[in-house]
């Protein structure tokens, strides 16, 4: 069987994923420079709003929304403009800062899961070097596979029995499944659902729709990873069998059969843990997960005032957002989520170019440093586990 590493680290995706990263924020930002925008204004206004595209909204850089009118409410500003509004000091140079500190903390405490799942047989070397793979894979694969499917060869080649590898990266993605299916119920009882999706009527509908077909999907996967790991370990041997049923992988049908027996036996293995140990790991992930969505909060409280509720709902936001990453057929997301981004968070800001912006900071701190990272120490780890 050809070894997946080398084709999930291939530099083809590398590029590929760069290319759409940077395409699509580079276009954001270029349609938001190349245009004027159009802001309310109670005093000296010249131009009122009509719903030219009859969307029941605001677009604020659309031209053909607005026609000239003394004291119609709304001002035409140019870029220069909107620019100088932006307000740059020490508050938004430590939000910033925040937001690469939870960043950090988003990496630490998988790299503490991590060596804890592996009752410490990795070091903390191994399992720096174990997260930040994962994390590039993870960011050159499209979101619907994601690193998961590399992190078992990951951690195999750590000297982790195959069988066993993969029953932690099973555990692992129980467990950020599990996190997502918690704060959905939470979020909807603090916040409400009219908040969470895009204003506009069409998008609402089918952001909506897109969501609720994820959470259902995450359901059924976690429900069925809950089953293998604690009530029916064979399962994860049926469910291989009928992968490898199918013709062109058929020949592979015995390994599969042997992954299989090895999965059973570290899932028993882990039945025998105590509760808290796996209060332990949820708490990891929990940790995790809410340092990797404060990143856009932070970053969004560099420039703009928000108030405690709208933290709120821009964590409930991000809710969709990872739904909207999860499906996409792109590497890490590259593309729906830069767009996903500015669509979802409109309401809290009405200048595309702070949104742009917003996506593009997003993006150079949780995505790109992932790829160079990977970059570099991807050699020295298979210089160091080639043995």
């Amino acid at each position: 069987m050809k070894n997946p590493l080398n084709s999930a680290f291939s530099k083809k995706r590398l590029f590929l994923a760069l290319f759409i990263c940077l395409s699509v924020s580079g276009f954001l930002l270029y349609s938001s420079i190349s245009k004027d925008e159009y802001t309310e204004a109670k005093e000296n206004s010249t131009h009122q709003w009509i719903d030219y595209n009859n969307n029941n909204r605001v677009d604020y850089n659309n031209p053909k929304e607005f026609i000239l009118k003394k004291n119609g409410g709304f001002i035409k500003e140019p870029i220069t403009s909107v620019l100088k509004k932006i307000n740059w000091g020490k508050h938004s140079f430590f939000c910033l800062l925040a937001a690469v500190c939870f960043m950090l903390c988003r990496d630490l405490f998988y790299i503490i899961r991590i060596k804890f799942l592996t009752k410490n047989k990795l070091t903390w070397k191994a399992s720096v070097y174990v997260i930040m793979l994962w994390e590039f894979a993870s960011a050159l694969t499209p979101g619907v596979i994601g690193g998961s499917a590399v992190a078992m060869f990951i951690l195999n080649r750590e000297s982790i029995p195959i069988g066993k590898a993969t029953s932690i990266v099973i555990i692992t993605a129980f467990m950020d499944n599990l996190f997502f299916l918690f704060l959905v119920p939470c979020v909807f009882l603090f916040i409400g659902g009219s908040v969470l999706f895009p204003e506009s009527s069409d998008l609402h509908s089918f952001f909506s729709w897109y969501f609720w077909c994820g959470f259902c999907l995450i359901f059924t996967v976690c429900f069925l990873l809950y089953l293998t790991l604690f009530w029916v370990p064979k399962l994860a041997t049926k469910i291989l069998l009928f992968i490898f049923s199918f013709p062109f992988i058929r020949r592979w049908k015995v390994v599969a059969i042997n992954l299989g027996g090895d999965i059973e036996r570290s899932a028993k293995e882990f039945q025998k843990e105590s509760f808290t140990f796996w209060l332990k790991v949820f708490a990891f992930t929990f940790c995790s997960w809410t340092s990797r969505y404060l990143v856009i909060n932070c970053i969004m409280n560099a420039f703009l005032i928000l108030s405690f509720n709208d933290n709120v709902v821009v964590l409930g936001k991000q809710l969709v957002l990872w739904v909207l990453m999860i499906a996409s057929p792109t590497p890490g997301g590259s593309g729906f989520a830069e767009l996903g981004f500015a669509e979802l968070l409109s309401s809290f800001t009405s200048s595309t170019l702070l949104l742009a912006s917003f996506a593009f900071i997003w993006r150079m701190i949780s995505y790109f440093p992932y790829l160079f990272i990977g970059s570099i120490v991807l050699p020295y780890w298979v210089k160091r586990t080639s043995n």
